[in-house]
């Protein structure tokens, strides 16, 4: 990783992560995907608060890894799954940091979903 830019949250890039506080539950074609009482809301400069569910709490056999890869400086690689319920596909629509950064530590065996990718995400 040592080619990759690497940079700390600060004040001009804050990150915060903290209990979601409610039950969290994700949607594709009318199951649930994911839902989770120990969620954690991460919240990244002026982007919208991203919900990270652990692994756990997810109906995996749903879940297909994909090949794709994307690096935030700030957080580390990403890796991606897709979603296939009832053969309805969701190309690329979790993320995953399996090695976060130190800084984002926390997030590491969570996943996060695209809002647009997936029917709902509940806020309970």
């Amino acid at each position: 990783m040592a080619d990759k830019p690497y940079r700390v949250p600060g004040p001009d890039h804050p990150i915060t992560i903290a209990p979601a506080g409610r039950r969290v539950a994700v949607r594709v074609g009318g199951r649930i995907v994911a839902a989770s009482d120990n969620a954690l809301a991460l919240s990244e400069a002026s982007y919208p608060v991203a919900y990270y569910l652990p692994r756990g709490d997810a109906d995996m056999a749903l879940y297909e890894r994909t090949g794709l890869s994307t690096h935030c400086p700030y957080k580390g690689d990403a890796s991606y799954f897709s979603l296939v319920v009832d053969g309805d596909h969701r190309e690329n629509a979790v993320w995953t940091y399996e090695e976060p950064h130190e800084a984002v530590a926390a997030i590491r065996d969570h996943l996060a979903f695209y809002p647009d990718r997936v029917d709902a995400i509940e806020l309970g």
